[in-house]
């Protein structure tokens, strides 16, 4: 397995260990922990496309693991921000759909010989999730010692309509690069 796989990998390991921190509620500063957590799966997205394409490591496994690492961890995220009232499970249930008809056309691709790659829609559409995610899981934490200077300044700072700005962007991009991937790849669906 090369690194790009092994980082690819990392992140579900990443993605449990969030899961599980953010889930008991006696761990003290349970939140900053988990954002920690977060942000080092979310690097890992990054870094292990860097070097793939840098040091052409790309593979089959990656093109179709490195996609459902990233929908697992964002699915996972935006779960539990609605579970904790933070976000709206409209969205969360919107994102998880898009990811789910995105998961299920590379199966049939799959299915057919074929690999889909992301594309750069569906690139900024993780981004997009992932500072979403960010910014309420720093709100969220807002009393937590580590968190609570950041949490204060974006509530008192002009930009605190930022959450719901993120949100609709947020939303935006996971309906567009949904609508996009399918209408792009409507010919897999036709052949079945």
């Amino acid at each position: 397995m090369n690194l790009p796989n092994k980082l690819t990998t990392a992140r579900l390991f990443l993605t449990v260990a969030f899961v599980a921190i953010m889930s008991i509620e006696a761990i003290p500063s349970r939140t900053t922990i988990g954002l920690a957590l977060f942000l080092v799966a979310s690097f890992t997205d990054f870094l292990d496309g860097y070097i793939a394409r840098s040091r052409n490591l790309v593979t089959d496994f990656g093109k179709l693991m490195d996609p459902l690492a990233d929908k697992i961890l964002t699915s996972a995220v935006f779960v539990l921000l609605s579970a904790a009232g933070a976000i709206p499970a409209w969205i969360t249930i919107l994102i998880i759909s898009r990811e789910l008809l995105v998961t299920g056309l590379r199966l049939i691709a799959s299915a057919q010989g074929r690999v889909l790659a992301a594309d750069n829609l569906g690139k900024w559409k993780t981004t997009f999730q992932i500072i979403t995610a960010t910014y309420f899981l720093i709100v969220q934490g807002g009393e937590e010692v580590a968190l609570s200077a950041v949490s204060e300044a974006l509530g008192r700072d002009p930009l605190h309509h930022l959450g719901p700005v993120l949100l609709v962007a947020c939303t935006g991009l996971t309906l567009v690069s949904g609508l996009s991937y399918a209408l792009r790849n409507r010919s897999l669906i036709r052949d079945l």
